[in-house]
This record gives structure tokens, sequence and C-alpha cells, in this order.
């Protein structure tokens, strides 16, 4: 509300809440600030796990970064923008997200500190642009190229992005899993993620899980007289229904007659009867249809010893056909032999409890099945994630045809040379360079505190082996320096760029903004009661 005159004129609507200046700057920071530490601790191999409960009591226990911000359901506007940055970086390259927002949270806690020294927040995030900049071409000068061919250097990549999850045990086997997978269904250096299905079922251990030459449907057979396995299948891929069509008009039949009843139903009964006689001539032995199979249909499929399984998922139908070389067939009349694909095997399969229809032994399958195996309900949830993560940088890998050292080795590179660049550079811009260059050596720290390590000496001896070469780490499990490639701990380099494009994007967006203006909602203006500020999430 503003005054005219000595007559008060308003401008926001009544009831609405404004923060201004340092005040809203310094919230901003302490919410990003609060959400980058609470993720803090699950950061590395050595990292801890959070067990996230929601409000019908269902369970997660995790570390992945990702899935703790979309679990805890954050309110407030700072926090949701920092669950943006976890889930940019998990869409484009599958893996680093706790990095992207430790580093965001880090950077703000930097800029604060410059805050109270006067400096202005635009020259920070002037300088803040400069470093990161910067920043990501350092990381591509120290990367080595790799190629779609060097399955060993592939492998080493997803055993990395598995360190630490709850897969770990197994990360060697499921390395191999993912690798696979990812070849199989690669064109050239791209890789459609959405190729690669996974399945999941409790029982066993995480080492019974196994790559599918082809795809896994939830599913059963939809007639217990039908074969449970078919060897050689000829698959036809049907989207319409195998029923009698309804009129698409309302329509009415008049039956004055039982002759001319029993008529209707012979006529429906010859339709069905057409229609497996269509798939029969086709040379078809398994259908895999879209939509509802008839019972009749189904009598029928069985006595001609046809394998059938009913509303089948338009994505699973995709995979299919990609997996086996089918056509997806809308219309039964034109249903031919080169519309079929093939398969090894096809057959219905009990796990635990559930019945199950593998499409095995594809020829060129274009489209796979990883079918993860666990002790329990939670340890099939971790392992999905881990192999996503793995599937992710192995993906990302390829893109890029680089890759850059781990454990902490960049991280300690970037700070190093920034802090050169920075004396460069001069200004009032230099000191938010050298504090961006703070804030990147978060993430080697966070790495040495999570493995009970002092985080000090970790540093020290980090930037001393950087004096020599830029490919030095430190493995926080054996606890020593080591050349990261000889020892395979490396990441895609747009694992790192990326976590430092949306890291120190959203930290300047943060730092820029002055003025939080919070209308009231409507439904509690009704109620009568006071419209409140978006609160700050509570942990």
């Amino acid at each position: 509300m503003a005054t005219m005159g000595g007559q008060p004129v308003l401008i926001l609507k009544e009831g609405t809440q404004r923060t201004r200046g340092s005040e809203a700057r310094r919230t901003n920071i302490m919410v990003a600030r609060i959400i980058a530490e609470t993720l803090r601790t699950t950061l590395g191999p050595r990292g801890m796990d959070k067990m996230l409960v929601d409000s019908l009591g269902d369970i997660t226990i995790t570390n992945d970064g990702v899935t703790i911000l979309k679990e805890m359901d954050i309110e407030h506007p700072v926090g949701k923008m920092i669950v943006e940055v976890a889930k940019t970086q998990e869409s484009e390259v599958g893996d680093g997200t706790t990095t992207a927002v430790v580093l965001a949270g880090e950077l703000l806690k930097q800029a604060e500190e410059l805050l109270d020294q006067e400096v202005h927040a635009t020259i920070i995030a002037r300088g803040y642009r400069l470093a990161a900049e910067k920043a990501r071409e350092i990381l591509n000068e120290m990367a080595h190229e790799i190629s779609p061919e060097d399955e060993e250097m592939l492998r080493k990549v997803a055993v990395m992005a598995m360190t630490g999850k709850g897969a770990e045990k197994a990360k060697e086997h499921l390395a191999e899993i993912v690798v696979e997978a990812v070849q199989r269904v690669r064109e050239g250096n791209e890789v459609d993620r959405d190729l690669i299905k996974i399945e999941k079922k409790a029982g066993g251990g995480i080492e019974d899980t196994e790559l599918i030459n082809g795809i896994v449907i939830d599913k059963e057979r939809v007639h217990p007289g039908m074969p449970r396995s078919v060897k050689d299948a000829r698959i036809a891929l049907i989207k319409s229904a195998l029923e009698v069509r309804k009129t698409e008009v309302d329509a009415k039949i008049n039956i004055t007659d039982p002759n001319q009843l029993q008529a209707f139903i012979d006529e429906e009964e010859r339709m069905l009867r057409s229609m497996v006689e269509k798939i029969k001539a086709s040379g078809a032995n398994v259908v895999l249809c879209q939509k509802g199979i008839d019972d009749l249909a189904q009598h029928y499929l069985a006595k001609e010893g046809i394998f059938a399984v009913r509303r089948v998922k338009q994505s699973d139908m995709k995979k299919l056909a990609r997996a086996t070389g089918a056509r997806v067939v809308t219309s039964l009349d034109d249903l031919s032999e080169k519309d079929l694909g093939y398969a090894g095997i096809v057959e219905e399969v009990k796990i635990g409890d559930d019945e199950m229809v593998f499409v095995r032994e594809c020829r060129d399958p274009k489209s796979v099945t990883i079918l993860i195996r666990g002790g329990s309900e939670h340890v099939v949830n971790e392992a999905e994630r881990a192999i996503e993560d793995a599937i992710g940088v192995v993906a990302a890998a390829l893109r890029c045809g680089k890759v850059v050292a781990g454990a902490g080795a960049p991280e300690v590179e970037v700070a190093r040379k920034l802090r050169e660049y920075a004396v460069t550079v001069g200004g009032r811009e230099q000191l938010a360079i050298e504090a961006f260059a703070d804030a990147v050596e978060a993430i080697p720290r966070a790495l040495a505190e999570n493995a009970g390590l002092d985080p000090i000496d970790v540093l020290v001896e980090l930037r001393k082996a950087h004096e020599e070469s830029p490919d030095y780490g430190y493995d926080v499990i054996t606890s020593e320096l080591k050349d990261t490639f000889s020892a395979g701990l490396i990441t895609p380099v747009n694992v790192k760029t990326q976590a430092i494009s949306s890291a120190s994007e959203v930290a300047v967006m943060i730092l820029r903004i002055d003025d939080i203006i919070a209308a009231g909602k409507l439904e509690k203006e009704e109620e009568g009661e006071k419209p409140e500020m978006p609160s700050m999430p509570e942990f």
C-alpha cells in the first residue's frame, strides 16, 4: 500500500505478503542451503541413505538425489527451483543430481559471505557466469576421448555410477548387463533409454538380475489350453480387439423368432472364427494384442495351438516391434507373413506369485529388457535406480565421447585453474570467481567427510598431486591417492559440465531475486483466514 496526498492507494491485493531486499535474498539462500545440506551426506561411495515416509506410510530408502527431492514434497518456491536442477540433471545425463544440488547450495553460501562484504549481487552473478564458462572449458580440456567400441571403459563408467548405491555388491555384474543393453539399442552414438525396458520382481538376489534379448511382459496367456512355450515363434502384433465390433451409432436389433437369435449368435461366432483363421493363415503362432480378446476367440486360438496375450501396453507394443522385427497391424485384413516378427522362444514363466511372458532370443533386438531381482521390494527399487543411473551415464559417455577423472579430481583441477583465471579478470568479479572455486571444492570435501576422513588433509594431498597431473583423485574406499584412469574411477564429462551449468544458473537466478510477492490464496480468503507465505521445508 502506498499513500498519495494522504490517501491510501492499494496496489496489491489485500492479504498479499511481500519480502524485500536483503531479507528476501537471505531467506532464499537459507532454503537452498538447507536442501543442499540434506543431500550432502548422501554424496559419494560412502554416502548414507535417507528413509522417506509418505503420508500413506509407504517407505522409500535411497541415496539418489532426485528421488529424495521428489519424495520430500518441497513447498517453498526456491526449494522447487532446486528440485528442478536435480530433475534437469537426471533427464540430461542420468547422474550427478546430488553433485548439482550440493554445488548450488555451496555457491549460494559463498555468495552470502560476499554479500556480507558489500559485494553487489549483480557483480557476484557476473563473476559466477564467467567462472562457470571457464570451468566447462577446463573440464573439456582435461577430458579423455572414449570410443563406442571400448566396452571396458564403458563398464568402468557404469561401475562408478553404481558405487555407493544399494546395488553396489553386484555392481560388476550389473555393469556388464547395462553396457550390453546399451550396445544393443544404440544407433551410432545415440541411445534411446526408453528402448531398454526395466522389469522388477522381488525374490532371489540382485546377482540374479538378467538381461533378456527381447521383451518381458507382465501379463499371462489368455487361455489355459494354449501352450506355455512356443519355439521359433512367429509373432503377430495386433492393435485392434479380437472381438465382435460394436456399431459406432446406437442401433436396435428386433428379433421375433428363435431362429433369428440363433442365426445372430452363429454370425458372431463365424466372425470370431474368421479372425482366428486370418491369424492362422498368416503363419503366426503367437499373438500379442493391444486390446481385448473375446472368450470364444480365445477358445479358437487355443484349439489352433496359438499362444495369445491381451491388453499389452502401447509402449510395450513399440518395444516388441523393435525387438522382434514385427509390424504392428491395425486391421486383421492386412495381416500377412511379412508383418510377423521372430523370437527363438516365447514362454510363460512363473516368478514368485506372478506369471510373466518372456519373448526371448530375438535375432537382432533393438529393444531389450533388464529383469531386476532382489531380496525385498526396497532392494529391488534401489537396484532399479542404480541401473537407471548407470544406463544414463553410459549413454551420456557415448553421446559426448569424452570422460573425465572421478574421485574429486575434476573439482580440484577446476578450482586450481579458476584461481589462476581470477587474477587475470581482476575487479570485484575476481572475488566471485575465487568464491566459485571454493564452492567447487566442496564436492571432494563432502566425499572425504562422508567416508570419515579429514577433508583438509584430503584436499591438501589432492592439490599437491594436481601440480603433477590433473587425473589424480582420492579413492575414499582405500584412502589412497590414485591415477583415476588406471583405477577405473571415471565419469562422462557432460555429467560434470551439466552439474556446473545447472548449479551456477540456479544460484545466479536466486541471487538476483530481491523481492518476493506472495498473493493470498483464494480459498483462504473465502474462509476468512490470513494468507501465508509459502512455508520453508522442515527436516
